[in-house]
């Protein structure tokens, strides 16, 4: 239904849209009939203007379908306030389109060609024109590129949330346009009844609360309104004989000649334009910045603060490099990570043994030459199934002799490795493998399993050779003992593996623990992994003819790069804390280990499990020289416990995260002669001390201000409290899509390669490096910035608690102290803490504290076992306290 219908103004009072910005505008057609159409629009000139300012260019902002310019309503408003505090002064138009929200109806169906010419009639109209950023949604966003590749000379930046600019023929259209496509349901769904609108309107996250639903139901009350919804949908270019297909391959060509800034704001979890369609954008534009929101969908203008990204992207001068510059010293030292493969290719002597070889109750040790061998058979046959450089491959394999190879294997290609471990968990890879868009995912039966069952992308290659009907089933193309085979016969032909990737070419993308949010992807360059290796060599004499046993999978993958033989210990790398001190001593054995490497947890238990050593056991570990554990915090206690067991070895405990593995250090000896250090200073404030910085990284402190925000300028003064800030040759190069974060994680640190940590900390006169905490954990309370680990230690003094995490409850400025702790024995229940163990506990931490509660066991990430999340704790605590269930956290 069709019907003509004059423009006009949105009524007021709808949330969050100034009346102030609503506007009519008569804008004659270019398509020679002599008519002139009525556009409403929003445009926040006159509000500029009143201010007395400039604008420094114009935001043309173009909604999809079924929604209306009201999509962009915090735009124009965060606009005008940045320009009335002295930010620059952004005009911001959005448009209703012809058919759509309150502008005309003119009773003509419309085609993607007609859309475009549309645009560019009113932005004539209007008069606008230089330095112009499009920003688009939906299918918006396709119309905003007709714009921007039409108007060149007038174009200044591109920016995108959810949309579409090509359908690739091979792949079906997205399930929900495919129902409301067909003839029967496209007029019933779109125009008769509003189902197209609300269910649009139900793909927020968290969902839209009900006046800003009916906001965007305002211009569609009525079949009579809603002609343009269906017209929209019946105007999507299914295939080659669709009126607009033409139309829409010529934007999509032009995008690949145009080299404007870029941004593409994304919410994975919409069901029509998913991350297939950000990636053929990128093909298309790989220069844009990208951030993808996890949780957001479809209707991300409304999951997230879209406006803030925006503006925060053009006050960074758009088209600037980035990431952080090179370090010519990293290409200086650079050293191939196969360089040691190349070396020992003849070597008869172990590269690995693999203590727990699947398929085999005996250890297997793989020497050098069978590993350089194994590494360029897989490479070539990777080359010959059409893995190239840049792709991207997904190694869900555990750690081993089969992960090795196939690591060294495609960086030597230069395919891009995407490495999340199971520690994840099902959810946290999910969302890690679906963020990178591998190329190729290569796992065992159980992780291809999961990869079908979710729609993981990628095309799939199993560790083993399965039966046919398992392949057909998991989606299987092939096998490793495949890729052997093909790259073995291309290799015997005489074929030569590609010239190797460049230093500063993109090497792998390393996902965080999710144990302080959604894990993140850190990309690392061939040069930066390079110069990771060159400082643990440096740090810690690790190098050909050393024996490595690493209980933490990352540290197990650089062994051959740093030419050692390497082992990694009998366990589940899903739950480190079930390594026992037996599985330890057995791979030191096996390799004649002098350098161990376990995480936090691990060492609990391995502690924990000593008594089962042989005598035989104890010899071996009596010949470690060099124990390192990392990955969280480690107690003085703890780490003595360790050394006991390896009475020859120092022990370290580096400080280091997935975006820079190895930034200080400290020895057993350094942490008790920093604690009477501090003890002698009546430094009140604790934390770890982690020590110096190592040869090659410097740190800084951001300080803290009155609440909580490390805004200060980085500097190396002892005994301010701040941000951790770390630079050196070794510190990820970015974030891979998450623009935002990338940006966060290196503001206002000056030149050079810096990353912001998030952890919280301060130098001390020695300039030891104390870590007091996270950012996002610090408690502002009525007597100042509290940050929680050196109460937590006063609290673990007390001798019948385990463990304590300290959170704040309530606003910002005046939380209260709750401690939450594990007790010995353990509870059975959660329960509010008694009278006497309250007491002792407040005694301890010498602050005030609200409350006390006891719990069975406090929650911890996966990777580590050992990292608190108290920002969930402290979310339980509240309810908890506010009269909730007694659940455990």
């Amino acid at each position: 239904m069709t019907v003509r219908t004059t423009a006009s103004l949105p009524p007021r009072g709808l949330p969050g849209l100034d009346p102030r910005f609503s506007r009519l505008l008569q804008v004659p057609s270019s398509d020679g009939s002599g008519q002139a159409h009525t556009w409403h629009h929003l445009d926040n000139l006159e509000a500029l203007e009143a201010q007395g300012v400039e604008p420094v260019g114009t935001i043309l902002c173009v909604h999809g379908n079924p929604t209306w310019s009201y999509l962009w309503r915090s735009l124009l408003s965060r606009a005008a306030d940045d320009a009335a505090a002295g930010r620059p002064a952004w005009r911001v138009i959005a448009v209703d389109q012809l058919e759509m929200g309150f502008s005309e109806r003119t009773g003509t169906a419309r085609t993607l060609a007609t859309r475009v010419a549309d645009l560019g009639d009113f932005t004539r109209a209007l008069g606008l024109a230089g330095s112009v950023i499009t920003l688009g949604h939906d299918w918006g966003g396709v119309v905003s590129l007709g714009w921007a590749v039409d108007h060149p000379d007038d174009l200044a930046g591109i920016a995108l949330l959810n949309t579409a600019i090509h359908q690739d023929p091979t792949e079906r259209i997205p399930a929900p346009l495919r129902l409301a496509l067909r003839r029967q349901v496209l007029e019933r769904a779109t125009v008769q009844t509003p189902a197209f609108l609300e269910i649009t309107l139900s793909l927020a996250h968290p969902p839209l609360d009900p006046a800003t639903k009916d906001a965007y139901r305002a211009p569609y009350l009525g079949a009579h309104r809603r002609g343009g919804i269906g017209g929209f949908v019946a105007d999507i270019p299914v295939d080659a004989s669709h009126e607009s297909h033409t139309e829409l391959e010529r934007i999509a060509a032009a995008l690949r000649t145009t080299s404007v800034p870029t941004l593409m704001l994304w919410g994975p979890r919409d069901p029509i334009f998913g991350d297939r369609y950000l990636d053929d954008l990128l093909e298309r534009m790989p220069h844009a910045d990208v951030h993808r929101f996890e949780g957001a969908g479809h209707l991300i203008a409304e999951d997230v603060d879209y406006a803030a990204a925006v503006l925060g992207w053009l006050a960074a001068a758009p088209g600037a490099p980035t990431g952080p510059p090179a370090d010519p010293d990293i290409f200086a030292d650079y050293q191939p990570l196969w360089h040691y493969l190349e070396e020992f290719h003849n070597s008869p002597l172990p590269a690995i043994v693999e203590m727990a070889p699947p398929g085999s109750s005996e250890p297997r040790t793989v020497s050098w030459s069978l590993l350089a061998r194994r590494v360029d058979e897989i490479a070539a046959g990777l080359r010959v199934i059409g893995v190239r450089h840049g792709d991207r491959v997904s190694l869900l394999v555990p750690p081993g002799a089969d992960l090795t190879a196939l690591l060294y294997a495609c960086v030597r290609i230069g395919a891009v490795v995407v490495v999340a471990d199971a520690g994840l968990g099902l959810r946290g890879l999910t969302r890690a493998v679906r963020g990178a868009r591998p190329d190729v995912i290569i796992g065992q039966p159980k992780g291809l399993a999961a990869a079908a069952a979710l729609g993981w992308p990628g095309r799939r290659i199993s560790t083993a050779r399965l039966p046919e009907s398992a392949r057909r089933t998991l989606g299987v193309v092939h096998a490793i003992a495949d890729l052997v085979d093909l790259g073995a016969a291309e290799l015997a032909a005489g074929s030569a593996l590609p010239v190797p990737p460049r230093p500063g070419d993109t090497a792998a993308v390393l996902f965080t623990s999710g144990s302080t949010g959604p894990a993140k992807g850190v990309v690392y360059t061939h040069a930066q992994l390079s110069a990771i290796r060159f400082a643990l060599a440096g740090q810690y004499g690790v190098g050909p003819g050393t024996g490595l046993v690493a209980g933490f999978a990352p540290f197990a993958l650089l062994g051959p790069a740093l030419g050692t033989r390497s082992a990694t210990p009998d366990m589940d790398v899903t739950q480190p804390a079930t390594l026992t001190a037996t599985a330890v001593a057995d791979a030191v054995a096996a390799v004649d280990g002098t350098v161990v490497f376990l995480s936090p947890a691990a060492i609990a238990n391995v502690v924990a499990t000593s008594s089962a050593l042989s005598v035989s056991d104890r010899a071996a570990l009596f010949g470690v020289r060099t124990f390192l554990s990392a990955g969280a915090p480690v107690s003085e206690r703890l780490l003595s416990a360790a050394s006991e067991l390896m009475p020859g070895a120092t022990a370290h405990t580096p400080y280091g995260m997935t975006e820079g593995l190895l930034m200080t250090d400290i020895t057993l000896d350094g942490i008790r002669a920093a604690a009477m250090d501090a003890a002698a200073s009546s430094d009140a404030r604790g934390g770890v001390c982690v020590g110096l910085p190592t040869a090659t990284t410097t740190v800084r402190i951001s300080a803290l201000d009155a609440d909580g925000v490390a805004s200060g300028e980085p500097l190396a003064t002892a005994h301010v409290t701040g941000e951790i800030v770390v630079s050196a040759p070794h510190v990820k190069d970015h974030y891979d899509r998450l623009w935002i974060t990338d940006s966060a994680s290196r503001a206002g640190t000056g030149a050079g390669r810096w990353h912001r940590t998030g952890d919280v900390g301060h130098l001390d006169a020695a300039g030891r490096l104390w870590v007091e905490g996270r950012l996002p954990h610090i408690i502002s309370s009525p007597h100042g910035i509290i940050t929680p680990v050196g109460p937590e230690q006063r609290i673990e003094s007390v001798d019948s608690v385990a463990r304590a995490a300290v959170v704040g409850v309530g606003p910002a400025g005046i939380q209260q102290v709750v401690a939450i702790v594990e007790t010995v024995p353990p509870a059975k229940r959660v329960s509010v803490a008694d009278p006497a163990l309250a007491a002792r506990l407040r005694s301890a931490a010498a602050m005030p504290i609200a409350g006390v509660l006891v719990v069975p066991r406090l929650p911890t990430d996966i990777r580590h076992n050992s990292k608190i999340d108290r920002t969930a704790l402290a979310a339980w605590a509240t309810g908890v306290l506010a009269g909730g269930r007694m659940t455990r956290p």
